[in-house]
């Protein structure tokens, strides 16, 4: 795994053993492995602790908040400081420096370079923060690779180049398992960029990467005890559970339950804490043997962790502050690109620096004893780490200052993150008003305090200290739209399009407002505009359809009804109730549009698809409009005995439903088809008196409609009418029998 993270392995090491058989013990070694005690290695160096934090953090989801507020402090006193350790590594000494100047002096100007540019165009944020998140399960599982490879080594197991492969193919398969998993479906985050891969491919990967994670993993480990025994197993066996936990298990659970691995919680929470304490619990204690064996005997494990804490907290908290205070830049993206170059920044040079084949990094990690071939190097900082009167002064001063200052960003962070506490919200905007998220979230508070002018103005904030994020433009958009000003709402949209004209859901809602104010040809260009640029919007394949359909160009919204059937029938599927349901109606419409632009036999193959889609939703409505429709079509055919069958099924439907309007209507249609028919006159003028009946409680044009038609049939029928009459419910019966064979054409 090159360059993978601390005690990388000794992938150029030299080749001493045999091609084929175990390689001689490492020298050194000695019967004890252990770096500080067997307990606290075990519990904190080879992640022994994962399974009661990450339970706890699964039992802690519903306090959203104040498990999000425990990471951002013990981000403070161990992420942070985790950072510092490889900078104190690396920067402490001019001969470290020149070391790896490549490193650290022109790959952190090309990172510096990047912050720059990150900042100037926001559309670089979501590439370099989705960067950071994927390698961030990299970087973890070589720190778990490498600390394994270096207990084995300090155990005196015996390791061949086989064996180091296949252990490095199984890290790289939970790694893998892992990340594919990050990129199933659509990202939930709008600065994580995903693959969408679909889980047809997604979920063959994962479970052959946790199968050949556990079988080449057990291979090896099943190796070593066959050749030396269980004696020196419990690390490396702890650290394989460990990875295990961190990358096989969730992606496990994810597949049995149905749910994605959240990335930036997953990458940047616990496991983010887990790691961090791994880090610290190794460079504490090569920092510690390294100072002895330079004959440093000042060196001081407390005065090592704040000088840690200090600089982590220079490293992450003044950037952001400064950025956003002196060019009013919004605070919520700097802070994401100080965190994502830092961390890329730490990959890269902690790749560098800890490698088991570097001789100095192998007589620390790998022997025991106290004294090594290490020489002290000169301070690349000479008078800040002297003993003077003024350089401590000015290093107490400095971390006071960073003290201070990260307290203050731990209270803002608390006080910012209380949804609905307005007093709260608002005081922290007041110690740093340049954050669009924190402004999104007081607009939130406003909304639910019934302030809509609050709202919309802390809207129009988040806006003004970020344009170029589409977040804050949309919720406005959404807010307008809730407090019905359209107008205002409308003039939102345009100059929101103007600046994002790729936006899809912006430029869809943008047509359906322009719909609603009367401007239907802009509403259908930009429709349009969407699906020219994205075919596979359904939304917009609907709404085109339904306007090009209401403006009798019924053959070319046909085309939409289509797409969006056929993407909804693909994407969404018909187990969702509200979705099937949907796609019952504009299979409908699809068979209307189809009727209209004279394609008959496709509105009644339409027609068949809306009963069969509404039948299995269970929706007894839809399944009797779908079937009158049929009928209707049937009936346009002269079809009338299949189409009598139909308005039998609708009927049927209706009862059940108890729509009386519609079973009113489907009467009065089925009546008017009998009328047509060879059948009795009788058993017509008793579907229209039932739909009389049953529309008499509402007056109006339709009840006006049934009346006339019904006195006409009664005239025509004379005498007989009033047998009907009396025996009704007999007639009606005998009406929802009749063989569709019986009904033919006069």
């Amino acid at each position: 795994m090159a360059k993978l993270d601390v005690i990388a392995p000794p992938v150029r090491a030299a080749r001493t053993e045999n091609a084929g058989g175990p390689a001689p013990p490492a020298p050194g070694a000695t019967a004890s492995p252990w770096i500080y005690r067997p307990w606290l290695d075990l519990l904190v160096g080879c992640g022994g602790i994962s399974a009661p934090l990450l339970l706890a953090a699964w039992l802690a989801a519903s306090h959203a908040r104040g498990w999000a507020f425990g990471f951002y402090f013990l981000a403070l006193i161990f992420n942070y400081p985790h950072f510092m350790a490889t900078i104190y590594r690396a920067y402490r000494t001019r001969e470290e420096f020149q070391k790896y100047r490549i490193f650290t002096l022109h790959m952190t100007v090309l990172i510096a370079l990047t912050a720059i540019l990150a900042h100037a165009d926001f559309r670089l944020v979501p590439w370099v923060f989705t960067i950071y998140i994927n390698w961030s399960p990299w970087h973890y599982s070589g720190q778990n690779y490498g600390l394994l490879m270096m207990f084995a080594r300090r155990g005196g197991t015996s390791v061949t180049a086989g064996e180091r492969r296949l252990l490095h193919w199984a890290f790289i398969a939970s790694f893998v398992m892992l990340l594919v998993s990050f990129h199933t479906g659509v990202s939930n985050d709008p600065f994580v960029i995903s693959l969408n891969l679909p889980e047809r491919i997604s979920i063959p990967a994962r479970v052959a990467g946790g199968v050949l994670y556990v079988f080449f993993s057990g291979w090896v480990i099943a190796a070593w005890v066959k050749r030396g025994g269980w004696k020196g197993m419990a690390a490396p066996l702890t650290l394989l559970l460990t990875q295990g936990l961190w990358f096989v298990l969730p992606t496990a659970l994810g597949l049995v339950a149905g749910s994605a691995v959240p990335q930036t919680r997953y990458s940047s929470g616990i496991l983010a804490v887990l790691h961090s304490a791994q880090y610290l619990w190794i460079t504490s204690y090569y920092a510690r043997r390294e100072a002895r064996a330079a004959g440093n005997t000042s060196w001081r494990m407390g005065t090592y962790f704040v000088t840690l804490i200090a600089g982590g907290i220079a490293l992450f908290i003044p950037g952001p502050w400064l950025v956003s205070y002196a060019f009013h830049y919004d605070f919520a993206v700097s802070f994401l690109i100080f965190t994502a170059l830092v961390n890329i920044h730490h990959f890269i040079l902690d790749g560098a620096i800890w490698k088991l084949r570097d001789s100095r990094v192998s007589s620390l990690l790998v022997k025991s004893g106290e004294r090594g071939e290490v020489e002290a190097g000169a301070r690349a900082t000479s008078w800040l780490g002297g003993r003077s009167a003024g350089a401590h002064a000015f290093r107490v001063c400095v971390v006071a200052i960073l003290f201070l200052l990260g307290g203050m960003d731990q209270f803002r962070y608390f006080t910012g993150t209380d949804e609905g506490n307005l007093p709260h919200l608002l005081g922290a905007a007041s110690l740093n008003p340049y954050d669009s998220s924190l402004e999104m979230r007081i607009a939130r508070a406003e909304t639910q305090a019934g302030q809509t002018d609050g709202a919309l103005a802390a809207l129009g904030r988040a806006i003004e200290v970020n344009p170029a994020n589409p977040v804050p433009q949309e919720a406005r958009a959404r807010a307008l739209l809730v407090a019905g000003r359209y107008e205002e709402a409308y003039a939102h949209y345009q100059k929101m399009l103007a600046r994002f004209p790729g936006d899809a859901d912006a430029r869809v809602n943008y047509g359906l407002l322009a719909m609603r104010l009367g401007h239907a040809d802009e509403a259908i260009e930009n429709w349009e505009k969407v699906i020219d640029r994205d075919p596979s919007q359904a939304n917009a394949q609907l709404y085109l359809a339904e306007a090009l359909d209401r403006r009798e160009e019924h053959a070319v919204a046909v085309r939409h009804y289509q797409a969006f059937l056929d993407l909804t029938g693909r994407d969404a599927g018909d187990s969702a109730t509200a979705a099937a349901i949907q796609r019952v109606a504009v299979t409908l419409e699809l068979g209307d549009a189809l009727a209209r632009s004279h394609q008959t036999q496709a509105a009644i193959a339409a027609y068949r698809d809306a009963v069969s889609l509404a039948r299995t939703a269970g929706n007894l409505r839809e399944e009797s409009l779908a079937e009158s429709h049929l009928a209707d079509a049937l009936d346009s055919v002269k079809n009338l005995p299949e189409a009598a069958e139909a308005y039998q099924r609708a009927l049927a439907l209706d009862e059940k439903s108890g729509d009386t309007n519609a079973e009113a209507v489907d009467w009065f249609n089925y009546g008017q088809l009998l009328s047509r028919s060879k059948v009795e006159p009788r058993f017509a003028y008793a579907c229209f008196l039932r739909a009389e009946q049953l529309l008499s409680g509402t007056p109006g044009p339709q009840l006006d409609m049934v009346t006339k038609t019904r006195r006409d049939a009664e005239a025509h029928l004379g005498g007989e009418a009033g047998g009907v009459r009396k025996n009704l419910d007999a007639t009606l019966a005998q009406v929802k029998s009749l063989a569709g064979s019986a009904v033919v054409a006069r």
